[in-house]
C-alpha cells in the first residue's frame, strides 16, 4: 500500500479509495488503521456497527489502544469528534453514508458526496491530518457519485479482484505525489489481508500443465 501511494501518506492529503461492495476496502482500512501503532486513529463508520468492526478487528488479530471507533454520518459531529481526539489519520467508511445540514438532500447524493467531500477536504488542508474515503463501484466500473469527487482528492486508489479468488490488487488511477505504474497484490486469508510479495508465481502457477 505504501509503494502504491508513492512511499506513504502524506500529511495533510486525502485519499479515496474504490471497489466494489464486499471486495475488502473495509477490512484494508481496518488494518492500516490497526498496524499504526505509534499514531491515533479516528475510524469512522457509516455502514457497520462498532460490534461488526469489532469482530473483523479480533479476526485480523491485533490489539491497538489508539484506534478510535465512531458511528456517525453526520459531518458536524464527526468535525466535533475530531476536534476531541485530535487524530493522525481519519477514515471514513464510506463517503456515500456522510450528510450535511447544509444540503437538503438524502446520504449519497451527488449534492451531499460533493459537499461532504469538500468539509474533509477543507479539514484535511487546516489541520495537517491526512484523510482516507472508502467509496463505492457502480456496476459500470466507476465511483458512485460525482466525477469532481475524483479531481477534488489528492490520490484515487482502486481496490478490485474477483470475490471466487483469494487474491486483491490496488493500483493507483490518480497520485498528486506518486508514480501510477504501481501495483499492490494482496491474498485475503482468514487473519484479513496479506501482501503478496512474489506476485508473478501466483499468475505463473495457475497452469496445470507445461504451455508456453
Amino acid at each position: 500500500l505504501n509503494r502504491v501511494l508513492g512511499g506513504g501518506m502524506v500529511m495533510g492529503s486525502i485519499v479515496l479509495i474504490g471497489g466494489e461492495p464486499g471486495i475488502g476496502k473495509s477490512t484494508l482500512m481496518l488494518q492500516v488503521a490497526l498496524n499504526m501503532m505509534d499514531k491515533k486513529i479516528l475510524y469512522i463508520s457509516g455502514e457497520e456497527s462498532q460490534q461488526q468492526i469489532k469482530m473483523r478487528a479480533d479476526r485480523i488479530g491485533i490489539q491497538n489502544d489508539k484506534c478510535y471507533l465512531l458511528n456517525e454520518t453526520f459531518t458536524d459531529s464527526i468535525f466535533k469528534h475530531c476536534k476531541e481526539v485530535e487524530p493522525d489519520l481519519v477514515i471514513i467508511d464510506s463517503i456515500q453514508t456522510l450528510h450535511t445540514n447544509i444540503i437538503d438532500s438524502s446520504p449519497g447524493s451527488i449534492s451531499q458526496i460533493r459537499e461532504t467531500a469538500s468539509q474533509l477536504q477543507r479539514y484535511a488542508k487546516s489541520s495537517n491530518v491526512p484523510v482516507m474515503l472508502i467509496g463505492h463501484i457502480t456496476k459500470d466500473g466507476n465511483l458512485a457519485g460525482p466525477k469532481v469527487l475524483e479531481h477534488m482528492v489528492d490520490t484515487v486508489l482502486y481496490f478490485e479482484g474477483d470475490t471466487q479468488s483469494s487474491f486483491r490488487l490496488i493500483r493507483a488511477f490518480k497520485n498528486r505525489f506518486g508514480a501510477i505504474n504501481e501495483l499492490g497484490v494482496f491474498a485475503m486469508t482468514e487473519k484479513g489481508l496479506r501482501e503478496v510479495s512474489n506476485p508473478s508465481a501466483i499468475f505463473l502457477a495457475r497452469h496445470e500443465e507445461e504451455v508456453p
